[in-house]
């Protein structure tokens, strides 16, 4: 629920929403209806986690997924592994996330492009992976700005028996789209959002659309399954207390059926018909001793065949709570993947063998080049976080901060890059190790080795940290253009190695100056004030993502 809740732009700036309070029941519809730029997609990006209001608070926050109107091709991934890195992101085991990729592949035409890089896949078909990628997760809430545009009629016809699915089954399912025939009469609540207010609004029920019958046969003490899918129409026979009649949408048939036949006792299905008009206007009326709504829903689109395919899902067992660690794995894992394959790494990691290779060479002493070595990689540690910072285009980061909250993804890039920027730092070292002489800088003491390697590595610690809290801060959510983004960057790099008091150069300068007599000066001081620094970046730069995603 959203409690008093209000949304700047940013940081400041005009007020996009202002004072909202919403309710969101579990097994329920929810549209929102209102004019261009009246902030239906911040209410929804709200909801969905993305964002964070400004001032209120979102209570009661559940398992979300999210998907937006346009969804990128530019990943560097297959349809399919690009679903599987989401799926193990919402909780899921490689192997069942494999599984229900295909299927929802499978189910919205797609299957042929499993394999298919996503950069050549069409708009549509970009858009069922982004439909597929929510869907699998099978979410309490389901966020769907306009998720429909884009998609064939075949496939939005299976985004609509999906919704149905996903409330039958207990979800929130809150959607916007811009054909106000979408779903027509089907919402169970439908909210205006105008001058940066929500307020209640009345459905058009609109055209009826398609209508199956169903009947079912069940014994005489059998009672109907609680909060039937679609709410369809329900008729007893008088003479025969077993027999029922339901009438309801062709894109709520299945779900009906499903939940017929799973109940206990079940109820066995003895006829399916097309109606061939629509449904008299809503009434109540009882059922089972409890007074039930028998108002009509419509999906437009839907299939119209007179007897519908049985289900092809099948309700599956809850799962469990997902581990903090093991998302943050799946997250990191998603993250290196993007790296690696962009190939955008290569970069920063030919500038620091390069500057390594110029200034460290064979036979000089051990301090002196483990010092300058890790000098070296603060630059390229703060170029990866950079990039793994901004590697993920909008909408990508969008869905991936609705399934974890967009303070736990952008974490996660800071420790991909700090991650990167670690190993780099000990190949680095492990190099200066093989190569240089353990003397001092006349070569006149020796040093003892595994003392200086212990230094060396901390050392880099400290500049790789170092690094990534200078790529954090001076990226987004902080700074948003390219061009600021370079300068601030290149100076904080350039002020953590000169600036007393620096973790950074106190590391560096303590292995330098130990190189003069021979002595080994183990980093741990700077190495407590590199943590110190880099946790609370983090901490601000994570929080400061929720708010300007």
């Amino acid at each position: 629920m959203l409690r008093g809740v209000g949304r700047r732009y940013g940081l400041r700036g005009p007020w996009v929403l202002r004072g909202l309070d919403l309710d969101l029941p579990a097994h329920s519809l929810v549209r929102v209806e209102g004019p261009n730029g009246a902030g239906k997609s911040t209410l929804l990006r709200l909801l969905a986690g993305i964002d964070a209001p400004t001032e209120g608070r979102v209570t009661g926050r559940q398992r979300s997924a999210y998907v937006p109107e346009r969804f990128p091709a530019a990943l560097p991934f297959t349809a399919e592994g690009y679903l599987v890195h989401m799926g193990r992101v919402h909780g899921l085991p490689a192997s069942e996330a494999a599984a229900r990729a295909r299927e929802w592949l499978a189910r919205f035409g797609a299957a042929g492009h499993a394999r298919t890089p996503m950069a050549e896949l069409s708009k549509g078909t970009s858009q069922k992976v982004a439909v597929a990628q929510a869907l699998l997760a099978e979410p309490d809430l389901l966020v769907l700005d306009e998720a429909w545009t884009g998609l064939d009629a075949a496939a939005r016809d299976e985004l609509d028996r999906a919704v149905a699915e996903r409330v039958a089954l207990g979800a929130t399912v809150v959607f916007v789209d811009h054909d106000p025939r979408r779903l027509a009469g089907a919402a169970d609540v439908v909210h205006r959002l105008e001058g940066s207010t929500l307020t209640p609004a009345t459905a058009s029920p609109g055209d009826p659309g398609p209508r199956v019958r169903i009947e079912a046969t069940g014994e005489a003490s059998a009672t109907l399954p609680p909060a039937l899918p679609g709410r369809p129409r329900v008729e007893r026979d008088p003479g025969s207390p077993g027999k029922v009649r339901f009438t309801t949408t062709a894109a709520y048939s299945d779900p009906l059926l499903l939940a017929l036949v799973t109940a206990r006792p079940p109820w066995h299905i003895t006829e399916l018909a097309r109606v061939p008009a629509p449904v008299p206007a809503p009434v109540t009326a009882a059922s089972d001793g409890a007074a039930v709504d028998l108002r009509s829903v419509q999906a437009p689109g839907a299939r119209t065949a007179a007897a519908p395919a049985a289900p092809e899902t099948v309700s599956r067992p809850p799962r469990t709570a997902r581990s903090p660690v093991r998302g943050t794995t799946a997250l990191m894992r998603y993250q290196a993947a993007l790296l690696a394959r962009s190939q955008r790494w290569l970069a920063p990691l030919l500038l620091y063998a390069a500057v390594l290779g110029i200034g460290v060479g064979a036979g000089q002493p051990v301090l002196d080049s483990l010092g300058y070595a890790a000098a070296v990689l603060l630059p390229a540690a703060a170029w990866l976080t950079r990039l793994c910072v901004t590697q993920e285009p909008p909408a990508a980061r969008a869905v991936t901060a609705s399934a974890v909250g967009a303070s736990s993804a952008h974490r996660a890039s800071l420790l991909t890059g700090s991650a990167w920027a670690l190993a780099l730092g000990c190949a680095g070292s492990g190099t200066v190790l093989l190569i240089s002489e353990p003397v001092s800088t006349d070569h006149a003491v020796a040093v003892p080795l595994l003392p200086a390697a212990l230094a060396g590595l901390l050392a880099a610690v400290c500049c790789a940290l170092l690094g990534a809290a200078v790529g954090a801060l001076c990226s987004r959510p902080l700074l948003h253009r390219h061009g600021w983004s370079l300068a601030a960057t290149v100076l904080g790099v350039i002020l953590a190695l000169v600036t007393d008091g620096s973790p950074a150069k106190a590391a560096v300068t303590g292995l330098v100056s130990g190189s003069l007599t021979g002595a080994v000066r183990v980093p741990l001081v700077p190495l407590a004030g590199a943590v110190a620094v880099a946790v609370v970046v983090a901490a601000l730069t994570s929080r400061v993502a929720a708010l300007r995603a």
